[in-house]
């Protein structure tokens, strides 16, 4: 029998979620980079006779197996080239600022305000934020060899080799991550057809959503590089537009109550092989015989699918485009600048990370803290907006460290220096993609000895290094949990309640939509997306929530049947409005008002108080009209927000 901890001894639930591993798969091909990458540099500067030099561009390097994480070649190019840009700037301002008093803490926590509010754009200028401090960082607290241009120049050349790397392979496998993606969209629409009537419905329906988030993202940035028409491209898009009927004809199944024949989730894995390679061949679907309005829209939506996905050359001027075009970068660069300068979130951000950065600064420069720059590494990493809770954060920065330093304790310990050093980097490489998925502990502790190892070749510390190491990093969770978090209210409170307040109202404007006469389709089709993302995003927040202190924690915890609630009441106006669609007879205008109604005062409830309270629940209306499934789910929200 397995054995159970004492009562006394049992770990606490918050705990037990920070350090949980997340499922995920090896990205062999990153792991491979990541020990080439790091190895490279080091190796061409032994047998150069400059160490250091070849250490810098390890250290580039390990920037750039940071940032390397898009499967799309483009986007390969601006995840690893424009971080590394930023990391030059950050280093070239630490080089010049090296050893001038209070001049070095000023520039340190201009550049900490700048990478926070910067980190507030979106994934690639948040690793840009990141490296730009990270390195900043380092030329202020760690003497590098040569001009001050150079560090700068061996640092992006190793970040650049990461690049060089990642897209050998892009001559010959153009266009193949894009294809993989929307197929498995469309796999996992399958399980969700397949999972219809039963209790897994929920949870793959927010599966369903991260994926077309996912392949929406990767077909939409690739566009943005295209000014003309790319044949390839409109073909996935239509592809994926494809899916949106099928996805919406998803929840009416469900609703229906009866499993689904399983040939119709076997057709739809069949078009994602067909995605897949690209064949343009009969599909052969062997659909069964509809028998009612909801089997004739899965119907319905499948065929289209099918001839959607073999159709070689869909017309890109009949395309139904339903999230539109992306404006070109320039103006999406600007305007993320001018959002970024007029944003109170960002200022509010940078202003938070400048404070940690600051204080960080004035303490190593009165005090005798050798190396000082962990401290600011170790704040930096931890107060990252968008790596989730401040809280877990530091704790499991705390954590990660002491293991990272039994590793690296271990390798300077036992490995003599030189080339046996360019073995443990091809050994210690290929860890931290395969650990950074996992989690940031996991994470944490992949980079932690990597660092310290380059760190050894630079200032031929050994074992020297190990007790700083740990001390700058406890001094750096401490200063970004105080100044950081504690000094800042907001920090202690979840955010589900008001992001499901809007969310709420937004559905109310939804049910409006779905029913109106002569609403646009797309209209529809774009609005239903934008909930179901938003939803996504909630849950996210949810779980980032779970991961904080107990009280924290727990009352996030209360909104979980709410966030379910919400979501359910989305797929029954989709429901319905299939139903319509199909034949059913439509609700009268003061039916549908009636439920938007019931949905903004729920919605203005949640947003008056941080606990669920009481709410009116007055939802009548005909008897076996369409709605009736949606007056049931609303009625359930609003008695889920009633105390129990």
């Amino acid at each position: 029998m397995p054995r159970e901890f004492p009562i006394g001894l049992t770990p606490p639930d918050w705990l037990v979620r920070n350090l949980q591993p997340q499922r995920a798969s090896v990205n062999w091909a990153a792991a491979a980079r990541a020990a080439v990458a790091l190895a490279l540099p080091l190796a061409i500067g032994l047998a150069a006779g400059q160490p250091a030099y070849g250490a810098l561009g390890s250290m580039g390097a390990l920037s750039g197996v940071i940032s390397d994480t898009a499967d799309a070649y483009r986007m390969r190019i601006l995840n690893i080239a424009v971080p590394q840009l930023c990391g030059a700037v950050g280093v070239t301002i630490g080089a010049l600022a090296l050893g001038r008093g209070w001049l070095t803490v000023a520039a340190v926590t201009a550049v900490a305000l700048v990478s926070g509010m910067i980190s507030t754009i979106g994934a690639v200028a948040s690793v840009s934020g990141l490296l730009l401090l990270l390195n900043c960082s380092i030329g202020t607290g760690l003497p590098l060899p040569g001009q001050w241009w150079l560090a700068p120049l061996l640092m992006s050349g190793g970040g650049l080799l990461v690049l060089a790397l990642a897209l050998l392979a892009w001559p010959l496998r153009s266009g193949v991550p894009e294809r993989a993606a929307v197929a498995s969209t469309y796999r996992t629409v399958a399980d969700l057809l397949a999972a219809s009537g039963t209790d897994a419905y929920d949870d793959l329906r927010f599966t369903v959503t991260e994926s077309l988030n996912q392949s929406y993202d990767l077909v939409l940035a690739r566009r943005a590089f295209h000014h003309g028409r790319s044949p390839d491209l409109v073909r996935l898009l239509a592809q994926l537009n494809a899916l949106t009927p099928v996805v919406e004809a998803a929840p009416a199944a469900h609703h229906y109550g009866e499993p689904m024949a399983a040939a119709i989730p076997a057709a739809v894995r069949r078009l994602a092989d067909a995605v897949e390679t690209g064949c343009t061949g009969p599909t052969g679907l062997h659909l069964p015989t509809p028998v009612n309005e909801t089997a004739r829209a899965v119907d319905h939506a499948l065929r289209h699918a099918a001839d959607v996905v073999t159709d070689q050359a869909p017309d890109p001027h009949i395309l139904d485009d339903r999230l539109g075009r992306p404006a070109g970068l320039r103006v999406r660069a600007a305007r993320a600048a001018r959002n970024v300068a007029l944003s109170a979130a960002s200022w509010r951000y940078g202003l938070r990370l400048a404070l940690c950065i600051g204080l960080a600064q004035v303490l190593v420069s009165t005090l005798p803290v050798p190396r000082s720059y962990w401290v600011t590494l170790t704040i930096t990493f931890v107060m990252k907006p968008d790596f989730g809770s401040v809280f877990s954060r530091a704790l499991l920065r705390a954590l990660g460290t002491v293991v990272g330093l039994v590793v690296a304790a271990a390798v300077l310990t036992v490995v003599p220096p030189g080339w046996w050093d360019v073995s443990v980097l091809l050994l210690l490489g290929p860890l931290i993609p395969a650990f950074t998925p996992r989690g940031y502990g996991y994470q944490t502790a992949a980079i932690t000895p990597v660092i310290l190892l380059l760190s050894d070749v630079l200032n031929n510390q050994g074992t020297g290094l190990l007790v700083p190491r740990l001390v700058d990093s406890l001094i750096g969770c401490a200063i970004a949990l105080v100044a950081g978090y504690l000094l800042w209210p907001e920090s202690w409170h979840s955010r589900v309640g008001d992001r499901l307040a809007d969310t709420v109202a937004d559905t109310a404007g939804y049910v409006e939509l779905a029913f109106a006469d002569g609403a646009d389709p797309a209209a529809r089709a774009r609005r239903r997306r934008r909930l179901y993302r938003d939803l996504s995003a909630i849950r996210t927040e949810f779980q980032r929530a779970l991961t904080e202190p107990p009280h924290t924690g727990r009352r996030a915890a209360a909104w979980w049947p709410l966030v379910v609630a919400a979501e359910r009441i989305v797929d029954a106006t989709t429901a319905a409005r299939v139903r319509v669609k199909q034949g059913a007879p439509g609700p009268s205008a003061a039916e549908v008002a009636h439920v938007a109604l019931q949905l903004r005062e729920l919605a203005e409830g949640l947003r008056e108080t941080e606990v669920l309270v009481a709410v009116r629940t007055d939802l009548t209306g005909p008897s076996g009209s369409v709605l009736e499934p949606l007056r049931q789910e609303v009625a359930a929200a609003r008695a889920i927000a009633s105390p129990h």
